[in-house]
């Protein structure tokens, strides 16, 4: 063989290291690493569904709740940190410290009554005995004081508008509010129940609060009368813990995260908010298992207090040193994942859809378009959705890492489009019980749970094999072939050297 053939076979050789194995079977099953194809077989609905059983009784056993502060949250993080212990990974349980609103006073009084109304997580605060102005009711539809001409016809200033729940987030029917002119907003459930543990993400501008559906009903017939709202608190400072469990292979300084926050509203249970979410990423965990043959690090985490304002996870991000946060490669977030009206969402990490806040740090891209190529693969559409910052991926978007992840809808509204695609209920949201009592074993689409359990599992695995795309960091295996052929490249251009010099 001549050194030029000798170097061309070697050059062919180099050339099927590097490519992957086609199967016959390749094009009726997502693309991805072999490990990433196994998980996602194994994390089946119904290993999850077992975990979402044991929430369910730890909210039972625990006064209807597994809310931050209670012996239910307690309970959740005793039960995901003795399963993954028992599987043999490096689990850590961390601490961290906020301070929490005590009630000073919580009413609405009209024609002396007492009304409960709960201020809501970024409001601000009345001064003390309340401030007083006539009750002005929005005319209640699917979108009430969603939109600035709900408010037409009315004269709004020195008012407190009472708005019925629904359609569009808190924050925007209190803006829309504000700008007519209301010093204050009374915002009623359109479920049965107190409206308690909700935000207005952002700082609000007018003091709003949560009144029952009863009570919002019973006022509507008061309109125009004279209304007193206080709200009022003071803060103390409490310690709640985080769970972070880690592989025992795989780089610690390219590390895959994921997480899910483990917290419900005091309302109910949360199994869609957010059991879905923590089940499957605690199956995907279990069935990865601590020793997997990856290249990278798998981090797991379950945050506390996300429903008091993204609490646990921003903590342990700001935690963590500039050196240890470059050791995370990237984050991904499970957040309700199993709506009973569910959308198919994946975090817009490339901002293609234009909507709020803009592209995630680079690599958010590619996250996205590893969950979308799984979807594809298997037959089922998505829609982007923004990172709105409701979620705990916010501080790892702050802090430079590339973030991305699944969400299936709350009190959002699903779209006729949307139906026609996915099927469920148009003009009806995607979670009716969202932070409701109601959010319980009953409140979930198992499909939707299957699915994305499998995407889950499928995306994570596949960046434990690699993250080049997000950071050009190529697997372990990869690295390997590659020195390999480039030594027998450089041994074949060597050997042609001789024989060119002897000839």
């Amino acid at each position: 063989m001549s050194g030029r053939t000798k170097l061309a076979t070697v050059l062919a050789i180099s050339a099927l290291v590097a490519a992957p194995t086609a199967t016959a079977s390749a094009a009726a099953e997502p693309a991805g690493p072999a490990l990433a194809k196994k998980l996602a077989k194994k994390v089946t609905v119904e290993g999850v569904n077992r975990h979402l059983i044991a929430l369910q009784r730890i909210g039972d056993r625990n006064g209807g709740t597994r809310a931050a502060l209670t012996p239910g949250y307690d309970a959740s993080v005793d039960y995901v940190a003795g399963k993954l212990r028992d599987e043999g990974f490096i689990v850590t349980t961390p601490t961290f410290s906020f301070d929490v609103p005590v009630t000073d006073a919580e009413l609405a009084r009209v024609d002396g009554v007492n009304y409960q109304a709960l201020i809501m997580t970024a409001s601000p605060q009345t001064p003390v005995g309340g401030i007083t102005g006539p009750l002005r009711v929005v005319p209640e539809d699917a979108t009430t004081g969603c939109e600035a001409t709900d408010f037409d016809g009315q004269d709004f200033t020195g008012s407190v508008a009472l708005i019925r729940r629904g359609g569009c987030t808190f924050a925007q029917k209190h803006l829309n509010a504000a700008a007519r002119g209301a010093i204050a907003v009374l915002v009623s459930n359109n479920v049965d129940g107190p409206l308690s543990n909700v935000t207005l993400t952002n700082p609000g501008v007018i003091p709003t609060g949560g009144i029952s559906k009863a009570d919002g009903t019973t006022l509507i017939a008061k309109a125009g009368a004279s209304v007193t709202v206080d709200m009022r608190f003071h803060n103390e400072t409490r310690t709640q813990r985080n769970v972070v469990a880690q592989t025992r292979t795989g780089r610690t300084n390219n590390v895959v995260m994921a997480g899910s926050h483990l917290d419900s509203v005091e309302a109910g249970p949360g199994i869609n908010d957010n059991g879905s979410g923590s089940a499957a990423l605690l199956e995907t965990a279990l069935q990865l298992g601590s020793r997997p043959k990856v290249d990278n690090a798998v981090r797991f985490a379950w945050w506390g207090a996300e429903e008091r304002g993204l609490i646990g996870s921003t903590q342990y991000v700001r935690s963590l040193t500039f050196e240890q946060q470059l050791d995370i490669a990237l984050y991904l977030n499970f957040d309700m994942i199993a709506s009973p009206n569910a959308a198919y969402f994946i975090y817009d990490g490339d901002n293609s859809d234009g909507v709020g806040s803009p592209a995630g740090p680079y690599g958010s891209a590619q996250i996205e378009k590893a969950f979308a190529d799984y979807f594809v693969a298997t037959g089922v559409p998505t829609e982007g959705t923004d990172f709105s910052g409701r979620s705990d991926y916010g501080e790892f978007i702050a802090q430079g890492i590339p973030a991305g992840g699944l969400f299936t809808g709350a009190e959002g509204v699903k779209t006729a489009a949307q139906a026609a695609k996915w099927g469920g209920t148009a003009g009806t949201a995607y979670d009716p019980c969202y932070h409701s009592k109601c959010d319980n074993l009953g409140n979930l689409d198992r499909v939707a749970l299957g699915r994305n359990a499998g995407a889950v599992a499928f995306v994570i695995a596949t960046y434990g094999v690699s993250t080049e795309d997000v950071n050009g960091v190529p697997p372990r295996a990869k690295r390997a072939d590659a020195r390999k052929s480039a030594s027998l490249m450089k041994a074949a251009v060597a050997d042609d050297h001789s024989h060119a010099a002897a000839s």
